[in-house]
């Protein structure tokens, strides 16, 4: 089965705009992404799908693969899924398609919906997702969950939480702690914190796109839960994996001084 990993990247983020572009040691948050995710050994395509030309002749420029998409979608999902319906056809949606090798077909069967704001994205979060996908046919939907680093971690609104039944899928997904507690001390072991990053089956995508935000999708402004309220299951893949997503000005200093120690490519 063919996998192909779509980074969707808008421009106008409300807490950070031109988060895509901005610098890390000299290059784009968006290209230490596209880089970090070339070295998946299970992705057979990789492109951006964004909603500003900037970012699309950024990623183009230093040979990338990137899709216009439109300005109007309320989620990194609707934004992937139109990407994906652009790789059909024979429109001049993409360039630098020599150079990346391009795919120009509607083949791919597993699509991964990859963070663009998590420039130390570790490739083999993306492997492992793909790997369960392949190796269980009957998983529509997947995603990486792990375990919190400290108590500010576990109660920050940033970070998703997500509860689990006794055969790994999501019963829900939330900003606040669950499950709930009531007195007692609090145990970082008892909670999931979930990673952003999704693996999708193709039919299970379509579906998705074809349904409006759902009440709970809003209310909580995390858009897996769409999927959970239309009856979808998603397997929790656990991980070891710790994502650094840059949220704010502040998250890219951190970051930053985080490359400092890591190879620089």
């Amino acid at each position: 089965m063919k996998t192909i990993g779509i980074i969707p990247a808008r421009y106008g983020s409300t807490r950070f705009p031109g988060k895509p572009l901005a610098e890390i040691r000299g290059r784009s948050m968006i290209w230490h992404v596209y880089q970090r995710c070339l070295k998946a050994k299970s992705l057979d395509q990789l492109l951006v799908a964004t909603d500003d030309r900037r970012i699309f002749d950024h990623v183009t420029a230093f040979g990338g693969l990137a899709v216009m998409t439109s300005r109007k979608h309320k989620s990194g999902t609707d934004r992937i899924a139109e990407a994906l319906g652009k790789l059909g056809t024979r429109k001049p949606v993409l360039s630098s398609t020599r150079r990346a090798g391009f795919r120009n077909d509607s083949k791919f069967e597993i699509i991964i919906n990859i963070q663009g704001d998590e420039p130390l994205i570790d490739p083999k979060a993306i492997d492992l997702l793909t790997k369960a996908m392949s190796d269980n046919k009957s998983i529509e939907m997947a995603t990486l969950a792990g375990s919190f680093n400290d108590k500010e971690d576990l109660l920050s609104p940033n970070t998703a939480k997500v509860a689990a039944d006794a055969q790994g899928y999501a019963l829900y997904f939330s900003r606040a702690v669950i499950p709930g507690r009531r007195g007692g001390a609090l145990t970082l072991s008892h909670y999931l914190k979930h990673i952003g990053i999704y693996a999708y089956r193709r039919d299970t995508l379509l579906k998705l796109i074809s349904w409006p935000q759902s009440a709970l999708e809003k209310a909580e402004k995390l858009e897996q839960l769409r999927a959970l309220e239309h009856g979808i299951k998603i397997k929790l893949i656990n991980t070891g994996y710790r994502p650094q997503a840059v949220d704010t000005p502040a998250d890219l200093v951190r970051i930053n001084k985080a490359l400092r120690t890591q190879s620089f490519t």
